[in-house]
């Protein structure tokens, strides 16, 4: 049977829109960290996927700051991928998982 492309094989997709500006932007961040103590035992580093996460946004993220990001997080090689949609725009960072 053949995947969807925005499908993890056998793995957890978590999908997230927020406002492109503002505090929602920061739930991102949350959510991330969360996802990454689920896959896990641990508690990822915060910081490090705080900076990923708002790396990621800052890349995408129009100049004027309307619209949305569409956050995509999910378990790739023992790492947390995390992808960031933004109209046409799009960027990926990883992030180690806890062992």
């Amino acid at each position: 049977m053949s995947q969807s492309p925005d499908r993890a094989p056998d793995g957890l997709v978590l999908r997230l829109s927020v406002p492109a500006a503002g505090e929602l932007r920061a739930v991102a961040i949350d959510v991330a960290t969360r996802v990454a103590e689920f896959l896990r035992d641990r508690a990822p580093d915060a910081a490090s996927v705080g900076a990923a996460v708002e790396g990621v946004a800052s890349r995408v993220a129009p100049a004027a700051g309307d619209g949305e990001i569409t956050f995509d997080f999910r378990e790739v090689n023992g790492e947390l991928l995390i992808e960031a949609h933004c109209g046409s725009r799009s960027s990926e960072v990883r992030c180690p998982l806890p062992a």
